[in-house]
């Protein structure tokens, strides 16, 4: 008689447990067991709980291939689904196997999990597994597939609603409950206040300080104290949140004539333009690619889109100043440039431009496309591409953990016809010709950071802390995927033959970036170190990347007059007509300015569930050397987040956004 021990763990979430019967099934090399249901004296399954089963068997099964495991009703109690999380087998031989799941089981549905070593689909050598991932990958497929939302976009999941998504990738119930009650209580507030809705004006700068009673954090006080000074508008292009923006200007655009005299009063005494230039200290912001987009409506009149130009100097303080700005590309007399020296509102009002369209280009381009859109095609393209027991799968799939249920809920609270943005100076139209804009002119460079940084000429630019933490997390992210890829990829040739390997990269190039040779996206891998390189910007993005664009949301956007999404009225062409009435003129009125501020609160709050960046619940991988990998890497950005934590004490402004403990492990909000 041989006796397999069973270590049965139930998820540890709201619901979890279950009252039904649950059945087990080995399959072995040799021979498979009796179905065997699992039950001890007393209450089985129960939340958070591990139970112990023993099947037994006449003889050996041989090499333990899969385990089958089964939900039946118990009496004639209504359903109740099982989140099942992992069951160890320890063998007659004395083998310990994992056999993870993490997934909720449903009453009469069969569940096959294969265990131990992560394997690659030509290691597989008995027709049942070869079989079983085959109808695996199968199923996915048809589970999995995918819709255009529109022409230059990249492709999204087919599912319309979060209810048909598969559970495993769905919010829980306690999540969900943390979301709705903070959108519950957000919009409680503003209505007992009567602002929510609201037609009416601000009728000073002082009263958008009382749009929430206790939502408050310390940097978006700052933001409302400070939001008119020179040195913190360029620090935001720094280290707000749309830090990818501004490149050093070594010369000026043809169309941006800037001359020596108008800002000879701004730069250092005894220096030129031409001198700062040399020195790298001239850097420019230039939104070209928003020129010529048809701006929306606003009761019947369209509103005004500025596709401008800034220009900023790092001073002798290391302070990065706006010191020059163009609202629109062509000059004219009516599209003056505008200087510190000028009267004060106007010189306010083109700053407030400029950070209009930057706060568009920074929800649709960098936020929605460049990381949501993005993390859902590597998700999907993963989902129908790799089996679970597959070691991309397991190294891949905790920085996908939500994206999707995000993406198909958010999709029409931010882009349908009554989303939030709707309510933008381009509207959901013209931000979908924005990212269509950019993403034909995306490079594989501008997502991967050390590129990025350098492409831009920003190595140097002082206090530029995105930088700084991000490029430690880039490599320290590199370096743990480096480990995990060359364990399971000895060598090139490895790469060549993983055919699942190289359909999730055409499934990407294909459905993310529309089949974009000339911008250097790979189409398939050919060796090792480029599927490191992928890997790591793919990981990077859906975590880093999103922290840097998503967390400081609040912070820098719920204060309407340093960040509107709105511009009612249309800039200045001419100089010294214009007060403070027509900046508050110019704003969002009450109701839309307090409709952006609670969704910048839900987007940047931090719920149930929350798993910080390298933290992983759910223990997919069986080999020590991966288990001691991912030692490795906590243990790494551990240390970083001392060190962030460490300086940002020494901060007026700290930069919190990227330390590792502040960055969650997949686009999830």
């Amino acid at each position: 008689m041989a006796e397999y021990k069973l270590e049965v763990t139930t998820g540890a979430m709201q619901y979890a447990g279950t009252s039904d019967y649950m059945y087990v099934t080995l399959f072995g090399t040799e021979e498979q067991s009796e179905r065997t249901l699992m039950d001890n004296y007393g209450v089985d399954f129960q939340r958070g709980a591990t139970g112990s089963y023993t099947v037994k068997t006449s003889l050996s099964l041989g090499k333990l291939l899969l385990v089958k495991v089964e939900k039946d009703k118990y009496l004639c109690l209504p359903e109740d689904e099982w989140y099942f999380s992992k069951m160890v087998v320890t063998t007659p031989e004395e083998d310990v196997i994992l056999y993870p799941c993490y997934r909720w089981i449903g009453r009469g549905e069969i569940v096959e999990l294969r265990g131990g070593r992560a394997m690659k689909a030509f290691e597989e050598d008995h027709p049942l597994l070869i079989d079983h991932r085959k109808n695996e990958l199968m199923l996915k497929k048809s589970l999995f597939e995918w819709k255009i939302m529109a022409e230059g976009i990249p492709h999204v999941n087919n599912f319309n609603d979060v209810s048909e998504l598969p559970a495993e990738i769905r919010f829980s119930d306690s999540r969900l409950a943390d979301i709705n009650y903070s959108r519950a209580m957000t919009g409680i507030e503003l209505k007992v206040k009567g602002l929510l809705g609201s037609t009416a004006e601000w009728e000073s700068i002082e009263d958008i300080k009382q749009i929430f009673w206790y939502k408050k954090t310390t940097m978006s006080e700052y933001v409302a104290d400070h939001w008119m000074e020179d040195d913190f508008y360029g620090y935001q292009f720094l280290n707000g949140v749309n830090p990818g923006v501004i490149k050093r200007c070594s010369e000026l655009p043809t169309n941006f004539p800037v001359t020596e005299e108008m800002v000879k009063p701004f730069l250092e005494e005894g220096s030129s333009l031409q001198k700062e230039m040399e020195k790298g200290n001239m850097f420019l912001y230039d939104q070209k690619k928003m020129d010529g987009i048809p701006p929306a409506a606003y009761n019947g009149e369209p509103l005004h889109v500025t596709a401008g130009l800034c220009l900023f100097n790092v001073n002798p303080e290391n302070k990065l100043m706006p010191i020059a700005i163009q609202l629109n590309q062509q000059p004219s007399e009516k599209n003056p440039i505008f200087l510190p020296s000028d009267p004060e509102t106007d010189w306010l009002l083109a700053k407030m431009f400029i950070k209009n369209a930057d706060c568009m280009d920074h929800q649709s381009v960098h936020h929605l496309m460049r990381t949501h859109f993005l993390a859902e095609v590597f998700a999907v393209a993963a989902l129908r591409s790799f089996p679970v027991i597959h070691p991309m799968y397991k190294l891949l799939f905790p920085h996908f953990r939500h994206t999707l249920h995000i993406n198909t809920r958010g999709r029409p609270d931010l882009l349908g016809p009554d989303g939030v943005l709707s309510k933008s100076s381009l509207g959901c139209v013209g931000l979908m010709e924005l990212m269509r804009r950019d993403l034909s002119e995306m490079t594989y460079s501008s997502l991967c950071l050390p590129e990025n940084i350098a492409a831009r000429g920003l190595e140097s630019i002082p206090d530029f802390y995105y930088r700084d933490d991000g490029l430690k997390l880039w490599n320290i992210i590199k370096s743990f995927v480096k480990a995990v890829v060359e364990h399971y990829y000895p060598s090139d040739s490895e790469v060549h033959k993983d055919t699942e390997l190289q359909d999730w990269i055409s499934e990407v190039f294909t459905h993310g970036f529309l089949g974009n040779k000339a911008a250097g996206f790979p189409a398939a891998f050919h060796t090792v170190q480029e599927v490191v390189k992928f890997t790591t910007m793919v990981i990077f993005r859906t975590t880093v990347q999103h922290a840097a664009v998503n967390s400081g949301q609040y912070d820098y956007s719920s204060w309407a007059p340093n960040a509107a999404l709105l511009l009612r009225k249309p800039p200045p062409t001419t100089k010294g007509q214009s007060s403070m009435k027509t900046v508050l003129e110019t704003l969002p009125n009450v109701g839309e300015t307090v409709q952006i501020a609670a969704m910048t609160w839900l987007l940047s709050d931090r719920y149930t569930d929350y798993i910080p960046l390298g933290t992983y619940p759910e223990e997919r991988f069986d080999e020590p050397e991966p288990k001691q990998m991912i030692k490795e890497f906590q243990a790494e950005l551990s240390y970083l987040s001392e060190a962030i934590t460490s300086r940002n004490s020494h901060l007026e402004r700290p930069y919190t956004y990227l330390d590792p403990a502040e960055i969650e492990n997949s686009v999830s909000i």
